[in-house]
Formats: C-alpha cells, sequence, structure tokens
C-alpha cells in the first residue's frame, strides 16, 4: 500500500513538473487550417520533397496517394520522385539512419503522423509545427548552429533558413518576486532571406496544412460523410416523429 502511494505521489510529480515546463514555452501561433486548398497542399508537397525528406520519411504515405492533391501520376513522377523512381512507393527518406544518428544525436522521426501527434496545451499539432518553423535562430553552442524557441536545444538544423534568413530573438528582462526572466519581445532580422516574411510565413503554411493532410488524408471526406449523416438523421427524426404521432393520433 505504501508503495503504491509513493508510486501516486511521484507520478503526480512528474505530471505537475511537466505542466510547468509547458507552461514555461512561448504560446503557439494558429497555423492556417487550409487542407481542402489543392493549391496550398501541392506547394506544401514539393517543400516537403525538397527540403525535409532528404533527412526524415514519411513511411506511411505513398506518392501515388498525391493524387488526392490534384496532381497526376506524370506529375507525382517528373516533380517529386527523388528517393525512388516508384510512383507507388513509401516516401523514404534518403538519408542513411546510421549517419543521421551520428550527426543529430539521434535518427529524424518520421513525419507521417507528425500533425497529429504533436498536439498540446498550446493548440493543435499544427499550431505547433507552424510555430516551430518560423522560430529557429542562429546559436553557435549548439552542434548544428541553430536553436529554437518553441523546442530549445532542438537537434534539427533550419531547413528553411535560406527561406527565411537569419534572425536573432529579442529578450527584455524582468523581474516578478525577486527573480529576473527573459521576456520574449520578437525578432530582429540580421541577413535577409530569399522571401520575405509574409511570403516565408505563407509557404511554411503550405507545408504546414500538407502535414495535417497527410496525417489523415481522410478527414476532409469524413467530415463531409458526417455532415450529410448528421443531415439525414435529423430529417429522418422529424419523419419519424411525425409518423409516430399520426400513428396513435386515435388511441386514447
Amino acid at each position: 500500500m505504501k508503495k503504491l502511494i509513493l508510486t501516486l505521489i511521484a507520478a503526480l510529480g512528474i505530471v505537475s513538473g511537466a505542466a510547468q515546463a509547458a507552461e514555461g514555452g512561448i504560446a503557439w501561433d494558429k497555423a492556417p487550417n487550409k487542407t481542402n486548398d489543392l493549391a496550398s497542399l501541392q506547394n506544401g508537397a514539393k517543400i516537403f520533397v525538397n527540403y525535409c525528406l532528404s533527412c526524415h520519411s514519411a513511411a506511411f504515405m505513398r506518392y501515388n496517394r498525391l493524387k488526392d492533391i490534384g496532381l497526376t501520376e506524370q506529375e507525382i513522377k517528373d516533380n517529386l520522385l527523388f528517393t525512388t523512381d516508384k510512383v507507388g512507393e513509401t516516401m523514404k527518406a534518403s538519408i542513411d539512419p546510421k549517419q543521421a544518428k551520428e550527426w543529430f544525436g539521434a535518427n529524424p522521426p518520421d513525419l507521417t503522423v507528425i500533425a497529429r501527434s504533436r498536439a498540446g496545451h498550446g493548440g493543435t499539432g499544427a499550431d505547433y509545427l507552424y510555430t516551430f518553423l518560423r522560430t529557429f535562430y542562429r546559436d553557435d553552442t549548439k552542434a548544428t548552429g541553430w536553436n529554437n524557441l518553441a523546442f530549445p536545444s532542438v537537434g534539427m538544423p533550419h531547413a528553411l533558413w535560406q527561406m527565411q534568413g537569419d534572425r536573432r530573438p529579442v529578450f527584455e528582462e524582468h523581474e516578478s518576486h525577486g527573480h529576473k526572466t527573459q521576456v520574449f519581445k520578437g525578432w530582429q532580422q540580421v541577413t535577409p532571406g530569399t522571401m520575405s516574411p509574409l511570403q516565408f510565413d505563407q509557404n511554411v503554411g503550405d507545408l504546414v496544412n500538407y502535414l495535417q493532410w497527410m496525417a489523415e488524408p481522410a478527414q476532409n471526406t469524413r467530415i463531409r460523410v458526417g455532415v450529410w449523416v448528421l443531415i439525414f438523421l435529423g430529417v429522418f427524426t422529424v419523419i419519424a416523429w411525425r409518423l409516430n404521432a399520426s400513428f396513435w393520433k386515435d388511441v386514447k
């Protein structure tokens, strides 16, 4: 009994500590939810294949499934097949897992369902990814040369840095209850990227839209069918109610 009580106390302590750690992070920005926008999904797929697939796999997604977002099989073969020559293959990373572990300290995670697995107190998984991909900054103390506000000490370099350019976070020192804390206030651009900040945010939004779609390609169909099912049930309920009243109107 004592062991059980001690275990519960320890578990509560871990949960409490995790919650406090989570509260200490930056607020997540709201991701643009445009999983019905085929142009956005196609651009996101292009960015994913060009910038993410070199290290991260999407082992549960096949290239030919991209036909669901309006691409033809020939367009997929001509523009998106870099790690295989078969359109029916899954999206496998080109990097060798042993080299990845040696360079980054761990094998980069599979991204097929990353948008569903990163939901938390701050918002959806898409919100987290949208914030994460836009909050990298140079940090020479890290092995990769990069750090991230949403995921401090992340082992991943900034794959999209040429688009965004180099930025540094600006902090203000606040004192509360005798303790000094650093509060994030904004960004200072050090060197420009190939895109304006607005263009970069739009492209990251497209990438996140694609990751969100890839995590559950049938989601939009499921929601659409669900709406029609609810409408049918509502109409059927009215019909059944009136039939019931008609059948029993002469019964007293």
